[in-house]
């Protein structure tokens, strides 16, 4: 209990100095702010794909792929194969049918509305049964496609992010041009990125056979996935991949997390070289304008490890400043903030939002605790190692 009286006395000697120090400290605090923002900020680039990617998927919905098929561009399943896939066993139904969605997957080019650049926008053909399928889809504008017809309905997140694609414009795809009759929103999720169609009538715009690339599956329950996914290998007549709803979009979105994540710390790393020798001047300046400070607490009994401690609670709370306003300043400016990025899977633009979550914090606030760890044991080794008699003298 001794030594932490002392720890916590010289620290308050320490911190109500700081005020004398005031342009050298906060130098550090806004280099630790500056390095927490640009981590929180590029995290949250990572953490609003892969929610969009994912938290809307249901765990009541099945994807079935071809064999092999790494996403639904490189899949294709013939009619029969669809009919089979609908026979199986653990599909909910309704008065009409399984609720199942065979589906065409297409990449088109549309311009964007913020930049006078092009970019892939996914356009999916759906049977009507694949609302029901989803159970996610709620219309915000407009109305459902007529089966038969040259329509679509745009997600709400292609519909912000691309031009001509607003309620009621004619779009030229394919060999057929289109009229937007419907915007829709997906809990956020995926779809909103897309524009869906008839894949009755996609296919003939886009000269494609009758094969469809994907089933989409509502389930009787969660735990019918087993049985399904079973049933469709151990058919001999299918080759075909399976998978739930949530973990086809988790591993589609892997690539561009980890390509993110992975950037993010590397420019945040590089940046916190800079803010550390921030924080090792600001404390070898506070260990040098008090030598004769801390030589006489040393003289009045006060141990080095109190010393060494009390400087390193100085460093920290430093960097906890830093770290705090860093991201504050990061939630207020990317949470909710609005994007497009490439989904390296299938070449094609996702729409998404900026996510600043509190996990992302909670390592914000550990990575600013890391510089001034790192930046405050040097400059406390060094307080703790000042011979007694020469830091007396120092004027």
């Amino acid at each position: 209990m001794s030594g932490l009286r002392q720890v916590i006395a010289v620290a308050l000697f320490n911190l109500r100095s700081i005020p004398e120090r005031k342009g050298s400290a906060l130098t550090a605090v806004i280099g630790i702010a500056g390095v927490v923002g640009v981590l929180v900020g590029v995290l949250a680039i990572s953490e609003g794909f892969r929610s969009t990617m994912t938290n809307a998927a249901s765990p009541q919905v099945a994807v079935v792929l071809r064999e092999g098929a790494e996403n639904e561009m490189s899949s294709g399943l013939s009619r029969e194969i669809t009919r089979i896939v609908a026979d199986a066993p653990g599909i909910a139904r309704n008065a009409s049918g399984p609720l199942t969605s065979a589906e065409l997957f297409v990449i088109i080019n549309l311009p964007k509305r913020s930049l006078p650049t092009d970019a892939n926008v996914p356009l999916r053909g759906i049977q009507q049964t694949a609302y029901e399928v989803r159970g996610n889809i709620k219309m915000v504008e407009g109305r459902h496609f007529e089966p038969g017809k040259n329509e679509i309905i745009v997600g709400a997140g292609a519909a912000r992010a691309f031009a001509g694609l607003d309620l009621g414009n004619e779009v030229k795809m394919g060999q057929v041009t289109w009229t937007v009759v419907g915007i829709f929103t997906a809990d956020g999720g995926i779809g909103e990125s897309e524009i869906w169609a008839d894949a009755d009538v996609l296919a003939p715009a886009y000269n494609r056979t009758e094969n469809r690339q994907s089933v989409y599956v509502r389930l009787e329950s969660e735990n019918s996935y087993q049985e399904f996914a079973d049933a469709l290998s151990s058919d001999p007549r299918l080759s075909v991949k399976t998978r739930l709803e949530s973990d086809f979009y988790a591993e589609q979105s892997k690539m561009v997390t980890t390509f993110i994540m992975t950037i993010g710390f590397f420019i945040a790393t590089l940046m916190a070289v800079g803010a550390l020798f921030g924080a090792l001047n600001t404390m070898y300046s506070a260990v040098a304008g008090r030598t004769r400070e801390i030589s006489t607490l040393r003289a009045l009994g006060f141990g080095r490890g109190p010393v060494v401690a009390s400087i390193m609670v100085e460093s920290i709370i430093l960097s906890l400043a830093g770290g705090a306003l860093g991201a504050i300043a990061a939630y207020l400016l990317f949470d909710g903030y609005r994007a497009s990025t490439m989904n390296f899977q299938t070449f094609s633009q996702v729409t998404f939002s900026f996510r600043v979550t509190p996990p992302l914090l909670i390592i914000a606030i550990i990575f600013a605790t890391a510089i001034g760890l790192v930046g405050g044991i040097f400059p406390a080794l060094r307080a703790a190692r000042l011979p007694i008699a020469s830091g007396l003298r120092e004027s």
